[in-house]
């Protein structure tokens, strides 16, 4: 049977009941020795369950773990020898199933899965060790490894290039090299900045900020104050962004010079006369 794509596949499923009557245990057993049974092969002992009752008492169930694994990894040493406390199962009924899938060589696709009721549990048992030596041992160094930090500092001898830094962005670098000069740079005082203004603004009109902290050598912050009083800042073309005189303090040669010839044509009138 092949099936499409997108296609369900339907499995017949048969249970068997044969095993529904058979009682069995349910064991809890603690994790290091579930780690020690995953890694175990399985073709060796892994242990040894002993029931011992004597009469008027309550059973007494123990396991012994095999040597084979307590030698799975002998540097993580665990107990041998455990009690198993048991529970009887009341007011509730619980399960082992276990199920098997028949395929063909030809055809992978299941043709039939069978599910087994292998029996229903009878009693709870929770394996527990005993408190001898290797027990206390065990949990020292667990506890030990659990109060250690995630991360610890380790100083080193020499130089390990594995621990580089990692590279700083370059408009990191502009921005504290710019911050770095700017604090070399004095403030000096407001009327001599003034000159400089005012000597910079006789030559040219317009200047943007980089232009005048360069010509004054002042702190952008200090020479932007200064600036705000005597200068405005163009907002559109076709100066945007950059800074001339307020009107009341603008003073070019030029206009020096027309004052002049107006002034020489007046004395020459009055010459004439």
């Amino acid at each position: 049977m092949m099936a499409k794509e997108g296609e369900t596949i339907r499995v017949d499923k048969e249970l068997d009941l044969s095993n529904a009557g058979r009682g069995v245990w349910l064991v809890k057993v603690p994790k290091y020795i579930a780690n020690k049974w995953e890694k175990a092969p399985g073709n060796i002992e892994v242990g040894k369950l002993k029931i011992s009752k004597q009469v008027g008492q309550k059973a007494q169930v123990s396991l012994t773990l095999s040597d084979a694994v307590i030698n799975i990894d002998p540097a993580e040493e665990i107990p041998r020898d455990h009690r198993l406390d048991v529970s009887v199962v009341t007011k509730q009924t619980l399960g082992v199933f276990s199920h098997a899938i028949t395929t063909t060589r030809d055809d992978p696709v299941p043709e039939c899965e069978k599910q087994y009721m292998e029996g229903r549990i009878v009693q709870k048992l929770e394996c527990r060790p005993y408190a001898d030596h290797c027990y206390m041992k065990m949990k020292l160094e667990s506890i030990r490894k659990a109060s250690q930090p995630a991360r610890q500092v380790k100083s080193l001898e020499k130089i390990v290039h594995n621990y580089k830094p990692v590279s700083d962005h370059k408009h990191n670098i502009e921005d504290r090299e710019r911050k770095k000069a700017e604090g070399k740079k004095s403030r000096d005082d407001k009327n001599a900045v003034l000159d400089m203004l005012f000597n910079a603004f006789e030559k040219h009109q317009y200047y943007n900020i980089k232009d005048l902290v360069r010509i004054t050598r002042q702190p952008i912050s200090y020479l932007k104050e200064i600036l705000k009083e005597v200068c405005d800042y163009n907002m559109k073309n076709p100066h945007k962004n950059m800074w001339e005189l307020k009107k009341e303090y603008r003073h070019y040669k030029e206009d020096d010079k027309k004052d002049d010839d107006a002034t020489k044509d007046t004395m020459s009138d009055s010459d004439s006369d």
